[in-house]
């Protein structure tokens, strides 16, 4: 494992070192592996999303030229529709309000407790068959 380690490769983080982000530059350093995994989840779940958005804009175009869609195709829809409210809903907090980078972890934490569903369905799939999730339903 320690040789795994050892071929992986630096992340230059320099271009964070300026007098004023030089802490946030130090965890980066300290936990960069984790927060590169972290970012390439992301990223991955938000192509999923996208190709959903895609897949759902071809039933909108089969509903426009034929009149109607199947069961299967307008629950598709239904539910990336609500995929997009909710990125939205979340999106444009998130980068308009001070702080909400902070607020916004326990904000899903709360709202999953009162059985309100904020994240895509992309966020969700891949969440339900991760190690740590199945440790903590043991």
């Amino acid at each position: 494992m320690k040789e795994e380690n050892d071929k992986r490769e630096e992340v230059d983080f320099s271009y964070f070192e300026t007098k004023e982000t030089r802490e946030f530059s130090e965890k980066l350093k300290t936990h960069g592996t984790k927060a590169t995994e972290v970012m390439k989840s992301f990223v991955s779940k938000m192509g999923t999303e996208a190709k959903e958005t895609h897949e759902a804009s071809k039933i909108v175009v089969k509903f426009l030229k034929e009149g109607k869609v199947s069961k299967e195709e307008e629950h598709e829809l239904k539910t990336q529709i609500y995929d997009l409210f909710k990125i939205a809903g979340i999106g444009i907090p998130f980068m308009l309000i001070p702080g909400s980078t902070l607020l916004m972890p326990f904000l899903i934490k709360l709202a999953n407790k009162k059985g309100i569903d904020l994240l895509p369905s992309a966020f969700k799939k891949e969440e339900k068959d991760t190690p740590d999730n199945l440790e903590d339903k043991k």
